[in-house]
């Protein structure tokens, strides 16, 4: 099975920047997209090849929001405005037989950290919802969690100390995922991978010059750690200043 996660940063723009030629090629099962931007009624029908489409858009139009495209059914569906205070459209929880899948695109603490406080308490309460999941089985959980965990994980760790996504706090935030049993595939795999990236910034042809963040994730239970087969940064696919990651999985 071959899961694809993406913050498209606007779904609208992506989509003239060969947004369907890319998941085309790659054709996963299951594409989970963050950072819409968009209500369904806003975009033609897309992806015909997925008979499950499921959006869960912010109040706030041309606002952040989350989406699933599943070629497999679901079992259940619940959006985040069901499981904690959500009117961003930033959770997603689709259940199937194996697994729950989980849509994220956690909130960003923002330029002076104006939004730290909410953010952690956020976090922590996300990571209720998962355990909670994971009474009833194993749960997958994706998307853009606008931290970079470790000095690995950022191009210029000492110059972003103290900038959002880099703090001390979101780090042992992230770090708390773990501690409860939690799996980063992509580091489960690639350990000591070094200048893998998801994100780059606009400006100073960071993309081009490599300077990026890895904010973007699949992490897994613990008991899901057999079933990892492949998991990677699909760091030349371009048209959001975020690239897609992947996961695949023997299931």
């Amino acid at each position: 099975m071959k899961l694809i996660s993406w913050n498209v940063n606007g779904i609208r723009s992506v989509l003239g920047k060969g947004f369907i030629k890319n998941i085309e090629q790659q054709n996963p099962d299951i594409l989970c997209l963050q950072e819409i931007k968009a209500h369904p009624e806003q975009v033609d029908k897309i992806l015909s090849q997925y008979e499950n489409h499921i959006w869960n858009s912010a109040e706030k139009k041309g606002y952040s929001g989350t989406a699933i495209f599943s070629k497999i059914k679901p079992i259940s569906i619940k959006l985040g405005k069901e499981l904690l205070d959500d009117a961003e459209g930033k959770v997603i929880v689709a259940e199937f037989e194996h697994f729950y899948l989980v849509n994220v695109y956690t909130p960003n603490s923002q330029r002076g950290l104006t939004r730290l406080t909410h953010r952690l308490g956020w976090d922590k309460k996300f990571l209720h919802i998962l355990k909670e999941l994971e009474n009833k089985k194993p749960v997958i959980f994706c998307g853009d969690l606008n931290v970079a965990h470790k000095e690995i994980d950022i191009a210029r760790p000492k110059e972003n100390v103290k900038n959002a996504g880099f703090t001390v706090e979101e780090r042992a935030s992230f770090s708390e995922y773990i501690k409860h049993g939690f799996i980063d595939s992509f580091r489960y795999l690639h350990e000591n991978e070094k200048n893998q990236y998801t994100w780059w910034s606009y400006m100073h042809n960071a993309r081009d010059k490599n300077i990026g963040w890895r904010i973007d994730y699949f992490c897994l239970s613990s008991s899901l750690k057999s079933k990892i087969s492949k998991a990677e940064i699909l760091s030349k696919i371009e048209g959001s200043d975020h690239c897609p990651v992947e996961l695949i999985l023997n299931i």
